[in-house]
């Protein structure tokens, strides 16, 4: 087993960095995996390219391992965006979903509604920015067979009652975005039935890597609109046979072997480590940002609740006062994200003491130059 600060010392990001919400700086464990495969492939050495072909079962395994569905029924993808498009694309029926959820979400919805005929999307009305079970079970119809929900809202931090989701929607596919809380939140994936996620963010198993889970009943359900030749039950010069019910269907070649690899070393050692114990040292440390904006006074509009909240942290100083915070974040070589009039800031187990102090002297210098202009 690997404590919590073995599995933070794999990390060596720039003092500063407050942005894992956007993407997070590569995992030690990945960087070999990288390097060692590359040249492996450099080489090509008789007989062991044969070894990446078994990157495919490894990181399903591990998949497996940490959200509770079985290997068969987990299938690699290149990001969450892609994830969600196979599958999405799979529906027939009304889909509701949150107004304000993530673009992948929504472009995705509207391209099958518009050029598919197959689903109906139904535009669930957010309750101060948030989704809830209270508002998804008020806005629900007769007609809905799917709802699809982010495990934490990009834009508020917010972590969704997975739990109360399921009960409130009934025997409905559940479908989860859970890229910006897959590896920092312990959620009942197991609930869902399809789990789409990537490892560029909390995961930091770098870009070109992610993750599509399904449940039994959603492979039953769902059609796998875009599978290759490879992917379907198919021999050169034989007629197509019928589109398989399994999670392989849902992928348009073979994956690349080498970020396969990257992906499934990070999950081995998110497992080792146990999410649980990440979640609490990225608890503390986001609990740490909330004090440190009380402190000097920036309004913070993300869920205080260790219940409701996890890596990241949503500051809104107002719109006067946003050029200046940013500015003063910038000038300490503090990352972050500022959009939409608000600034995201997203800790991981690694974020030291370092950052945060330089993070406290930004905002020093924020609240030093409201002081000077009189505001």
């Amino acid at each position: 087993m690997t404590t919590i600060e073995e599995y933070s010392a794999a990390f060596d990001e720039d003092p500063g960095y407050l942005d894992f919400a956007s993407f997070g700086p590569l995992t030690a464990a990945a960087v070999a995996e990288q390097s060692g495969w590359d040249e492996l492939l450099r080489r090509g050495r008789h007989g062991s390219l044969a070894a990446l072909d078994d990157q495919d079962a490894r990181v399903r395994r591990a998949a497996a391992a940490l959200t509770g569905f079985d290997a068969d029924r987990i299938s690699f993808q290149p990001s969450t965006t892609a994830g969600l498009m196979h599958a999405l694309f799979g529906f027939t029926g009304g889909v509701a979903l949150g107004a304000g959820e993530f673009p992948s979400v929504r472009i995705a919805i509207a391209r099958a509604a518009e050029h598919l005929g197959g689903i109906v999307p139904l535009w669930i009305a957010e309750q101060y920015g948030q989704i809830t079970p209270g508002t998804i079970r008020e806005q629900l119809t007769s007609t809905t067979r799917a709802v699809v929900v982010s495990l934490v809202d990009y834009r508020t931090g917010a972590v969704t009652d997975v739990e109360g989701v399921r009960q409130v929607i009934g025997d409905r596919l559940l479908v989860l975005d859970a890229v910006q809380g897959f590896g920092v939140v312990d959620a009942p994936y197991e609930l869902a039935d399809v789990v789409a996620t990537g490892g560029r963010k909390w995961l930091r198993a770098g870009h070109g890597t992610g993750l599509l889970a399904f449940s039994e009943r959603a492979l039953d359900q769902l059609h796998p609109v875009f599978s290759g030749y490879n992917r379907l039950e198919y021999e050169f010069g034989q007629d197509l046979a019928v589109t398989p019910r399994r999670a392989a269907a849902y992928q348009v070649s073979t994956p690349d072997p080498i970020a396969q690899a990257r992906l499934a070393a990070v999950l081995e050692s998110l497992a080792d480590v146990g999410v649980p114990a990440v979640q609490a040292a990225v608890l503390e440390r986001s609990a740490r940002l909330i004090a440190l904006a009380d402190e000097f006074g920036v309004p913070v509009v993300s869920p205080r609740s260790e219940l409701e909240r996890a890596g990241i942290v949503v500051l809104e100083p107002g719109a006067e006062r946003l050029a200046a915070l940013t500015a003063a974040l910038h000038n300490q070589g503090v990352s972050v994200t500022v959009r939409d009039g608000r600034v995201r800031l997203s800790a991981h187990v690694s974020t030291d003491e370092q950052t945060f102090g330089m993070l406290r002297d930004a905002l020093r210098g924020y609240a030093s130059s409201l002081s000077i202009a009189g505001r």
